[in-house]
This record gives structure tokens, sequence and C-alpha cells, in this order.
């Protein structure tokens, strides 16, 4: 190659990089170029040859078109995920689960509604032009399922009931709001407050239904005035607790149940504002047991849901439709589980 030609040369602005022009650079075929570019040179190109392409690579800026050749093949090597808000940091773990599954072989391509919105059947549609591998969709509706009516592979994450419309890895959340009923109501508590999610998912409609049936079963009253929602945020939430605590600390309520951690930092950080003693004036407790919530003063008791493990069980599930393998289990549920800590240390009964 001869060393006396310029290096980079500025490209037009908006023009594409080739191959063929990589290959002009290097002084090799288009073939090699390919080869070094997609890392399967061993016992094909010579060391020579893939310093030579290599360096007109980086010369000229070229990035392989993984999306257009994999086009050429009918599908992409993407996969879609799809979620109703990914504002809470849960999700957070549920992507590095499935990222985790999925290895180098697939690009994560995420697909986010407005807070507290579902997706729309439309919208997807239009992402399936770019022939994704396969789908994975958190916490649908029956409806946006019958409207999309895809036939690719899909797997759901957190999608109970559901499970007739494709595979799925759903939180057995249920159980760890029996949990932090049973722990609230052995702790001497008998008027609890719950701050929901306006996010209208079948996972929240659950854990509320789930805690609620156990509290009166344990003579613990929620009453109606005492549920309130709003968005997966912090300061939404500080916001909401504020402007209710007056009536709650004079209807006697000592606890606090929130829909998410997230939720919880909210009325934990407006208590100190307000100068409510936790735990000792109001107990908080949380769903989701994000990592902040070992750390924080007081620790705050919550209901651990396996997130990193979600996301990791539904990857494999749907690696597993791709590859054309039969799931020797394609509905799976995991455990969730109650962590207490400091925020709702037993309270002296009245």
């Amino acid at each position: 190659m001869d060393s006396s030609r310029p290096l980079k040369q500025p490209s037009r602005p908006g023009a594409r990089v080739t191959a063929a022009m990589v290959a002009a650079r290097a002084g090799v075929s288009t073939a090699t170029v390919s080869l070094v570019a997609n890392g399967k040179t061993r016992g094909r190109v010579s060391e020579d040859n893939i310093s030579r392409v290599r360096q007109a690579i980086a010369e000229l800026g070229y990035v392989v078109d993984s999306v257009g050749s994999s086009l050429a093949r009918g599908v992409s090597s993407i996969v879609v995920l799809v979620a109703p808000d990914i504002s809470n940091p849960f999700f957070a773990k549920v992507i590095a689960g499935v990222r985790e599954s999925l290895g180098a072989d697939f690009q994560l391509l995420l697909s986010v509604t407005e807070a507290g919105e579902f997706p729309r059947a439309d919208d997807i549609r239009r992402i399936l032009a770019l022939r994704p591998a396969g789908l994975l969709v958190d916490a649908p509706d029956a409806a946006f399922l019958e409207d999309l009516s895809t036939t690719g592979p899909m797997v759901l994450l957190d999608a109970p009931g559901l499970e007739a419309y494709a595979p799925s890895v759903n939180l057995d959340v249920a159980h760890g709001a029996r949990e932090l009923a049973a722990h609230l109501a052995s702790s001497g508590h008998r008027r609890v407050a719950y701050l929901d999610s306006v996010t209208g998912t079948a996972t929240f409609a659950i854990r509320r239904t789930a805690f609620l049936e156990e509290a009166a079963a344990r003579g613990v009253t929620v009453d109606p005035a005492h549920q309130i929602s709003t968005t997966i945020d912090v300061g939404a939430s500080a916001e909401a607790f504020a402007a209710a605590w007056p009536q709650w600390q004079q209807a006697g309520v000592t606890a606090v149940v929130c829909a998410t951690d997230t939720h919880a930092y909210g009325v934990l950080q407006e208590a100190r504002v307000a100068g409510v003693r936790i735990p000792d004036e109001l107990a908080v407790a949380g769903f989701d047991d994000l990592p902040y919530s070992a750390t924080s003063n007081p620790g705050l008791s919550s209901v651990h849901l396996p997130a990193a493990r979600l996301g990791l069980k539904a990857g494999e599930q749907l690696r597993g439709l791709i590859e054309g393998r039969d799931l020797e289990q394609p509905q799976l549920t995991l455990e969730s589980s109650l962590i207490v800590r400091g925020s709702t240390e037993r309270a002296t009964a009245s």
C-alpha cells in the first residue's frame, strides 16, 4: 500500500462510506473488507490485509450496515422491547437481564410510551417494518395484543392472565403484597394508606388487590379516602403525600404502602421536610427493592421483585423461539419476597 497517500479525506456531508470505498483504499476485495468488518478473518485473511483494512476503516469512518445485510436475509438482528414506562429504575435491571441473555448476537431496541400510557399497536407495526428477530412486550393488555396480531417470535413480561397469547415470564407480586400486609398487621398498624401508580397495568392492580384483601383479613383498614395515585416519580409522590398527610394523620394512619420504591422515596423525602419521624409516626414500604432502598436512611422495607432475572428469563425464552427450539416451560413465574428494613420497624400497638 502506498504510504505516501494522505490519511483521511473529509467526506461530503451526508456521504455514505461503502465497503467498496474501503476496499479501494486498502487495496483488497470487498469480500475481504466484509470478513474483517464482521470479525470472520481467522484462517481466511492475512494479518497484513487485516491491518490495511482496519486502517482504511478508521480513516474513512466506515460503519458496517448490519441491519441492511440482515434485512437482505429476511430478518434483522434487532430485538424490540416494548415497555409502558421506563421512568421506573426497575426497568434498568430488566434491560440488563435482557441484554445478558441476548449477548452480542442481537441489538436491543426500546419502544417506550409516555408515563402511564399503554403502547399502541400502530406504533409497533411501524417498528415491525425493520423485521425484528423478536419482540419482548412488558405489561401489555389483551386489546393491544389482539390489535398487534404478530406472528413472529414474542415473549410477554409481567403479563398475568395473558398467557394464552404468547410465552411469558411473570412475577408473583401478590405473594409479596400479602407478606407486607401481614408484616404491618403484626407490627400493630390498624390504619394504613396506599399510594398507587397511575400506570394501568395488571401488575399494579394485582399488588394493590392482594394487599388490600390480606390487610382486611388481618383487621387493617385502608379507607378509600386514603388511597391516592401518581406517576412513578419522586417529586410527584412527594407532592401528593404532602397534600394528603394532614388528613391521614388526623384519621390515625400510621403506615403508607407505595406501589413502587420510587413512590416511597418521595414519601420519605417529604416526611423529612415535614418533620415526620419514620417509622415512629409513620411506617413506609414499597415494591421493587431497588438498590437505594438498602442504603436510604432509614432503609426502605420493600417487596423484592427479581427485575434482572425477569429480563434474563424473558430474553432466554425469546432466544429459544428465534432459534426454533421448543420451550420446556413456556410460562414461567418468579417469586417475590418481603425485605424488612428500618422504615417499618415494629410499632407500638394502639
